[in-house]
Formats: structure tokens, sequence, C-alpha cells
């Protein structure tokens, strides 16, 4: 009884027993449905291989695919206010922001930074739509001005990667007032004769689309990125009426005049680097033209052989 129960059970339950897989291995794209290996969308720019719908994105991985050699420096951002109207809902702001910055390992919902694309200074800011639906609150406020600042400081170009739900309630009127004050700071680089290019992605709604995304002395979206702002189920409702195939897609925008471009992830860092060229007196970029990879540490030479010594 004891050779059964201490071998042969064992070794046929392990037989037909289910290995543990991670469950973070694969994602399900939303559009089609397909599998999707986790390093071949990280290596694909979270892009469905199959039919090329665009995933969300963190600022960190974004910026790491687009300047040079994947590096970047931070730029600070003042603090705002932690909690400045003591807000609760279901559960208290600062909890929401807690679990947020738990969740993403970001301390909010933009991310600015500075480098070189094409071996062309940049400053460049994008959102994080995994934080409280990237919304615009006034941390978001301070980080455009931030960037805007330390672009003119520079004398740089700033590209700024719209995704967002809106404005931020929890800050109520505080956060609305983010638009003027973003709207502020985009003058600030007209005023220095400073390119401001837009790239929205998906979605890019509410206040945000209402100030500094729609600003841009170029503007360029993602592929069917949502961009609007009042939503389509909002405004069927209000108008009683079915809406057109695509309304307030990417395409749809750029067919009625309100983008320049529409560029798929993987072409869109070519795509910055001749335009940022064109608009600050640049020639155009040369394929491969990058700076080299970091060098390896010498090797320590060998001592020569010294005549009569052993070989």
């Amino acid at each position: 009884m004891n050779w059964i129960t201490n071998y042969v059970r064992p070794t046929i339950n392990s037989l037909f027993s289910r290995r543990e897989v991670p469950e973070n291995l694969w994602s399900k794209c939303p559009e089609c449905g397909t599998m999707l290996f986790h390093r071949e969308l990280t290596d694909n720019l979270q892009v469905c291989t199959n039919c090329q719908h665009h995933l969300a994105i963190t600022p960190r991985d974004r910026f790491a695919a687009l300047f040079d050699a994947g590096v970047f420096a931070e730029v600070a951002v003042p603090e705002p206010v932690a909690d400045p109207l003591q807000f609760r809902d279901q559960k208290k702001y600062p909890e929401r922001m807690k679990a947020a910055q738990k969740s993403t390992g970001e301390r909010e919902a933009m991310l600015v930074a500075e480098g070189e694309i094409g071996r062309t200074p940049i400053v460049a800011a994008a959102q994080d739509f995994s934080f409280m639906g990237g919304s615009m609150g006034m941390y978001v406020g301070n980080a455009i001005i931030a960037a805007a600042e330390r672009a003119v400081e520079r004398r740089v170009p700033l590209v700024l990667f719209s995704a967002a739900g809106g404005a931020r309630m929890q800050e109520g009127i505080l956060s609305l007032m983010q638009m003027p004050r973003t709207t502020v700071a985009v003058q600030m680089l007209k005023e220095a004769g400073l390119p401001y290019i837009c790239v929205l992605t998906h979605p890019t709604t509410g206040g945000v689309t209402a100030s500094y995304a729609m600003l841009g002395d170029v503007q360029i979206a993602e592929p069917n990125a949502l961009i609007c702002f009042a939503g389509p189920r909002v405004i069927e409702q209000t108008i009683r009426e079915k809406l057109p195939e695509g309304f307030q897609r990417a395409e749809y925008l750029l067919d009625h005049g309100m983008l320049d471009r529409v560029t798929h992830r993987k072409d869109m860092r070519d795509e910055l680097i001749t335009i940022i060229r064109m608009l600050t007196g640049q020639p155009p970029a040369v394929k491969g033209d990058l700076p080299p990879p970091p060098a390896k540490p010498a090797e320590q030479a060998k001592p020569a052989p010294q005549p009569g010594g052993e070989a």
C-alpha cells in the first residue's frame, strides 16, 4: 500500500497535472480577439500583429522607442496640493491616488522628458491613460507648463502625446483651470517661435481636446484613435440620431480637416524626425544616422611575449 501511495499515485498525478502558466504572458487584442504573446507585443510597440490595433502604451515605453538609443532624462514637475477639495466618493481621493501609483509605478498621469530624436534635442510629454484614465488635474497642468518652460529655456521643440478621458472630477474647478493654464503654456512656445507637435492617441477626450491637445502646429494621430470632446454615446442620446460610421475616429477627423496626419506607431519616430527637421530648418535626416551603441569596456591588453620566453 505504501508503494502505491508513495510512488504510483504521485507519478500518475505528475503526468496529468497542469503546469502553472503566468497570466501576464498573453494579452487579448480588444479589436480582433487574437491572443498575443507579451514579448511579441512589446517588440511590436503594443500593436496587434494580426489587425494592427494600437493598444495602450506607457509613457516610458513610448519614450524608449522615441529617443535616440532610448536615452532620456526626466524633467522635474512641481508638486501640487495633494487633496485641495477633500473630495470623497466611494473612496477618498488620496486613496485613489495611492492605488493608481501602485498599479502604474508612476507618480502621476503625465511624464515629461528631454533627449534627442534623430540627433535633434526635444522636450516630450506623454499622458498615461492607465493612471486614473489619464485625467487632467493640477499635476498635468504643472507638467505641461514645466515642459513648455524647459523647451523655451533650451530653445527646442515640444512634442506632446495625449491620452485622457478629460478633466479629473476629484479636483473640480481646479482641474478645469488647467485648460487656460496649458493654453498659455502653448502660447509661450509660439511666442518663442518653437514648434509644438501634438500626437493624439486613443482616447483623447473632454477638456484635454478642448485645450492643449488641439493647439499644435502639426496635429498627428494614431490609427483609429477616439478624439472628441463629448463621446459618441452622449451625442447620440442628445440628438437622438445614429452617427456616421467611424465618427470621431482619427481617420474621420483627417478626412474632415481636423488632423494633419494619421501615422502608425512604428512609423511615428521617423515621421516626427522629418517634421521637426522641417520646422527647425534642418536638412533631412540620413537613414541610420544615429548615435553609436555604448562602447564596451576595452579589454586589457595582453603583454607581448618576451624574446626567448616560453611560447
